[in-house]
């Protein structure tokens, strides 16, 4: 096949992608304006009750009258950040002590019944310490956070390391490496594709924490707004805060994907 022909080909391709890219875009712009369509029409004809399911156009008029009282940035500002520092913070001491356990293999057998037993508590339980250690405040929010995400980044980067292919490290070990050229040079190349993944599921993770720190710890955040509004019976505030969630935690997704897109093509490079 001659050059021109190999780039015509390479542009078809690219062409075919970006329109199944737009296609997949466009089918799903359709379902969420098809199940809106549907909540609407169904609490207009009376097919469920408004009181307890809401409509998106009270959805709209909520945020936008949450936004004149300006509350909203507040709530939002509160939820975000305990999600973020939570997220951060579980996720960097998790890969912080996966290369611990790493370069201590006696103290990862030591420590791996004590991770099993913590990763099987629900974290909700321990709100309650989290209120008493820290109080009712954003601290004790960002506590919940860390607790949630810490196990699993623990857990999935600590396996990543563990298979690392063991021919490369012996050679690095022929050569004279140091345990510290090791990890660097072969572990954590090895591992980046792990240390993504446990960042993309931290995220979601981290805004549950959030949300449940604020459920307990209320005062602030789109949680507490949910349990206000359930305990007053607005299910327009209760809706009108899970799609800012819904909209928060696709945001704060893309975050991670496109730092994930930027790590692999330096990676790669």
């Amino acid at each position: 096949m001659s050059h021109e022909h190999a780039s015509l080909a390479h542009r078809r391709y690219r062409r075919a992608r970006r329109r199944h890219r737009w296609s997949v875009a466009a089918g799903q712009v359709v379902v969420l304006v098809a199940l809106l369509a549907a909540w609407q029409a169904s609490a207009d004809l009376g097919l469920v009750s408004a009181f307890l399911t809401s409509r998106p156009t009270a959805v709209v008029e909520t945020i936008a009258r949450l936004a004149a009282q300006g509350q909203l940035w507040g709530h939002v500002a509160h939820t975000t950040l305990g999600t973020v520092v939570g997220f951060a913070a579980g996720t960097g001491l998790g890969v912080a002590i996966a290369a611990v356990l790493w370069w201590s293999p006696f103290l990862a057998r030591v420590l791996e019944p004590y991770l099993v037993v913590f990763n099987a508590i629900p974290k909700v339980a321990l709100g309650p310490l989290f209120i008493v250690w820290l109080g009712t405040n954003i601290r004790a929010v960002m506590a919940m956070g860390i607790a949630i995400t810490v196990v699993i980044a623990v857990v999935v980067v600590f396996a990543a390391f563990q298979e690392t292919d063991p021919a490369r490290l012996t050679l690095l070990r022929s050569l004279g490496a140091s345990r510290w050229q090791q990890f660097r040079l072969v572990v954590v190349p090895a591992s980046v594709p792990a240390v993504l993944a446990a960042l993309k599921a931290n995220v979601g993770l981290a805004l549950v924490g959030a949300v449940t720190g604020e459920f307990l710890a209320g005062g602030r955040g789109l949680g507490y707004l949910i349990v206000y509004g359930g305990q007053v019976f607005d299910m327009n505030l209760v809706m009108a805060s899970l799609m800012l969630l819904v909209v928060l935690s696709t945001a704060l997704y893309g975050a991670v994907s496109l730092a994930e897109r930027v790590v692999r093509r330096r990676f790669a490079g």
